[in-house]
């Protein structure tokens, strides 16, 4: 390969213009800002727990939040939408990408899973715990209810797209966000209600720091699909998905349902299951 070759290669992978190490194929900066953003976010929130400022702590997971977003949004960009038409992607590279998917959801899988393994071990004791408001009302049902939906239009959407229907792909896919977006928005205004009506907040007590650690993980999630939604349609408006070219809209469906699954046990074990024999 010629250094011009290598230089256009690398153009598409700004700000790492250089193979490093060298022999292990195109670099890039964006896994270790996104890294990084994510474990700010953990650092906020341990700096909350142990009391050591909490506008230092809500300073520095907001930063963070912030930082992880644009690792994920520089990272897909440069991945994936950037040359797209310029790429010829073999079924071994969707693969790969369809089984990176996975490998990723498996280590949230084991993330979510230590946060029910601490309210699993709260939940063996004395129930139930002082701190615990009423949990199960019209908002969480009506919430739970526009994320199951969430799941079905953008079924549909990807079932349109292999089609060849782009025009209802565009549909379901701009509903889908949507209701993401006022998933989103539902938690916020429940987290309103809890803490300044109910005066349930993180520091409540056990119970208190079990439910907004796996709901705030969790909604945490969803922001993160959200944009990775948000992406798909904008490469959908400028016409970079067919019947034939769409891993990047599987892979990103595979991760909103897996969300959708997430949330649904978590209302039946931490909502409801928090009220049983309460």
């Amino acid at each position: 390969m010629t250094s011009e070759e290598g230089h256009d290669d690398h153009g598409h992978h700004l700000p790492a213009v250089e193979d490093w190490p060298r022999g292990f194929g195109e670099a890039s900066w964006w896994p270790f800002v996104t890294a990084v953003g994510g474990a700010g976010i953990y650092v906020g929130a341990a700096l909350y727990i142990m009391g050591i400022g909490q506008t230092t702590a809500l300073g520095v997971a907001g930063g963070s939040i912030a930082l992880f977003v644009l690792g994920i949004v520089g990272w897909l960009y440069h991945a994936f939408v950037k040359g797209f038409w310029d790429r010829d992607r073999s079924e071994h590279d969707e693969n790969k990408l369809r089984w990176g998917m996975i490998a990723f959801l498996g280590s949230e899988l084991g993330t979510f899973g230590a946060l029910f393994g601490y309210y699993f071990f709260i939940r063996a004791g004395t129930w139930p715990p002082q701190e615990l408001p009423h949990l199960v009302g019209s908002l969480v049902l009506v919430n739970t209810g526009l994320l199951v939906l969430s799941s079905f239009t953008l079924h549909w959407a990807e079932g349109a797209l292999q089609k060849g229907n782009r025009k209802n792909f565009m549909r379901g896919l701009a509903v889908t966000l949507l209701l993401g977006i006022v998933f989103i928005g539902g938690q916020v205004y429940e987290y309103y209600e809890f803490i300044v009506h109910s005066e349930f907040t993180f520091s409540s007590g056990i119970f208190g720091s079990a439910f907004y650690g796996l709901t705030g993980l969790h909604g945490l999630h969803v922001s993160l699909g959200a944009v990775l939604l948000g992406i798909v349609f904008v490469r959908a408006l400028r016409g970079q998905y067919s019947a034939d070219r769409h891993v990047s809209v599987s892979t990103a469906s595979m991760y909103w349902h897996f969300v959708d699954v997430v949330w649904i046990f978590l209302v039946i074990v931490l909502y409801v299951g928090a009220e049983v024999g309460a």
